[in-house]
């Protein structure tokens, strides 16, 4: 794994803007616990075995527990908060997604961390939206676990 680095910060949005295609991370870990995992399943009603059937799951095919796939994108703002941020900003707001993809599972008890690379900043009524593909590894991992295309707003005040 890659040392962890500082979030960047930008001191507005046209300093996000000259950013387009820098690399950003990773960033601070978070744990993918067996009660994180249950607790997304009571929240969601995916109570799937894979997820909270620990003796079934160890014969299946990845050998243990682990996370949805939705627990693992959920976890994009915590994990994007630590890359990056933009002063002057007086609002962000997730706008969307525009690709979402799980290549790999996260095993229960997985730290995973996060990269950026930054895309197109545009302005917008309002203020400014980013495009940015944050790819999710847990430690260990030969390939990620979720790589999604992310749409920002960052509001003025």
């Amino acid at each position: 794994m890659a040392a962890v680095t500082e979030p960047r910060v930008f001191a507005g949005p046209d300093e996000l803007a000259a950013a387009a295609g820098e690399r950003l991370g990773p960033g601070e870990g978070v744990v993918v616990s067996q009660d994180r995992i249950r607790a997304f399943a009571d929240a969601t009603g995916d109570h799937q075995w894979i997820h909270l059937d620990a003796d079934r799951a160890a014969a299946g095919p990845f050998g243990g527990t682990v996370a949805h796939g939705y627990l693992t994108l959920s976890l994009l703002p915590v994990l994007v908060r630590g890359l990056y941020r933009v002063d002057g900003a007086a609002l962000v707001i997730n706008y969307g997604l525009d690709r979402v993809r799980f290549p790999a599972p996260v095993r229960a008890g997985s730290t995973v961390r996060a990269t950026a690379v930054l895309g197109a900043a545009t302005p917008v009524a309002g203020g400014w939206q980013l495009v940015a593909t944050v790819s999710v590894t847990a430690d260990g991992a030969t390939k990620p676990c979720c790589v999604a295309e992310t749409v920002s707003r960052y509001l003025a005040g």
